[in-house]
């Protein structure tokens, strides 16, 4: 079996880490996995996956192996990958190039790895894999049956393939489906984002002016999570006014960046794009700033501005480098502006994984099961898929719902009173 990580002998505390991630992932790990370890429904496929290497997806690949798939999996991101989570999923069986401090060609190198392999079924965190597919190897790709993507960014460049009519396999948006945007977005990154900037800085939210870069479900969990942990005062910055005038509405002030900038301690930025903090913002801000990204690349945060502008660099902590200015002011980056979350701490908590999880076991056999009937387009997770989440995640915290009586769903069909 093929693996390249940094050490084997990291397994025992990476399986106590996926064992704890389990106990609070009972759709992946418990009742989706039971029925599928019964009913094999990827016997005998291919899965390249390029995820975060984490103690959750670990979660994930065990129950695709377990449905009677053969399993590859590469790192999403050069810097998120748990170690000892990789060595433990490699005596599972799960081949696995992976290792937290890879260099841009070691990462890439990888996912040419995964590709190689010529899956049957892709699995993306970011669109990396499926960018690579098309790009580098249209061979591989003509041969997919199907696709997944877990994260925002991931679907934005797949939305993109298909409108310029390059994408040769269907994909599904497991990001977009309710039980993974609504939940994992905002409660997952609002929460871990948080997180994240602490675990780097030590530093006090209390009485801190927090500026969020964007107001989709992420930019509104960190928004929500920053007031809750008492900041004084949070802005949020947008470019679409719908988005912007929500933001006015839940109780956050809204600005432009350029007068954001003036004013803000620590800066998060959530949008998916790049450069939305750059030089003319830099300039303006205060000695001390903190700033921190929660979008999947490290491009929202233009560091080739804050480099120039800088005159001295040097890291005082783990995951913080100071950039000393002209005039003296320090400007602080977080995590390389890589992800906050899963560069400085330990990414979503395991519950909200779950979820998005689930999505992606049940967007997979959905993918298997229709082989050949989808033609190479971007679809929505099924909506039978989502609500059958929303569904299991509900009986596994042991809460019950009312249910329509036929009285009722006769007066919802009908146009009549």
């Amino acid at each position: 079996m093929e693996y390249r990580i940094k050490d084997i002998k990291l397994a025992p505390q990476g399986r106590l880490q996926i064992e704890w991630a389990e106990m609070h992932m009972p759709l992946v790990a418990k009742l989706i996995r039971e029925r599928m370890v019964k009913e094999k429904p990827l016997q005998g496929i291919k899965i390249g996956a390029v995820l975060h290497v984490t103690k959750e997806t670990a979660a994930l690949m065990r129950t695709l192996k377990m449905a009677g798939a053969r399993v590859r999996l590469a790192a999403s991101n050069p810097l998120s990958t748990q170690d000892d989570v990789a060595a433990a999923l490699v005596e599972d069986g799960i081949e696995v190039c992976a290792w937290r401090g890879m260099s841009d060609e070691e990462y890439n190198k990888c996912i040419d790895w995964v590709a190689s392999f010529e899956p049957n079924i892709v699995m993306d965190d970011g669109g990396d894999l499926h960018a690579h597919l098309h790009e580098k190897r249209p061979e591989v790709a003509e041969k997919v049956w199907g696709g997944t993507e877990e994260t925002t960014t991931g679907v934005i460049r797949l939305r993109a393939m298909e409108k310029q009519g390059v994408l040769k396999y269907p994909a599904i948006a497991v990001n977009n489906a309710k039980t993974k945007m609504m939940f994992d977005n905002r409660y997952g990154t609002g929460q871990s984002a948080i997180d994240g900037v602490i675990r780097a800085t030590n530093i006090l939210i209390a009485g801190k002016v927090v500026v969020v870069a964007g107001y989709g479900w992420v930019g509104r969990g960190i928004a929500m999570r920053a007031k809750g942990m008492g900041a004084r005062r949070v802005i949020v910055t947008e470019v679409d006014p719908l988005r912007a005038l929500e933001a006015v509405m839940d109780g956050y002030d809204v600005m432009p960046m350029i007068k954001a900038a003036e004013v803000g301690d620590i800066f998060i930025t959530a949008t998916g794009d790049k450069a939305v903090i750059r030089k003319e913002h830099i300039e303006r801000m205060k000695d001390g700033a903190i700033l921190a990204n929660a979008g999947h690349f490290n491009v929202e945060i233009w560091i080739p501005d804050l480099e120039a502008l800088a005159v001295s660099k040097r890291k005082i902590r783990p995951h913080v480098t100071e950039y000393k200015l002209r005039d003296g002011r320090r400007i602080y980056l977080l995590a390389e502006g890589r992800l906050v979350n899963l560069v400085a701490a330990e990414g979503h908590p395991s519950e909200v994984m779950d979820m998005s999880f689930a999505n992606q076991a049940l967007s997979v056999e959905y993918l298997v099961k229709n082989r050949g009937k989808l033609k190479p387009a971007l679809y929505s997770v099924p909506p039978e898929i989502d609500s059958k989440v929303a569904e299991l995640k509900l009986k596994a915290m042991g809460i019950e719902i009312d249910k329509l009586t036929p009285e009722q769903k006769k007066y919802l069909e009908s146009w009549q009173v």
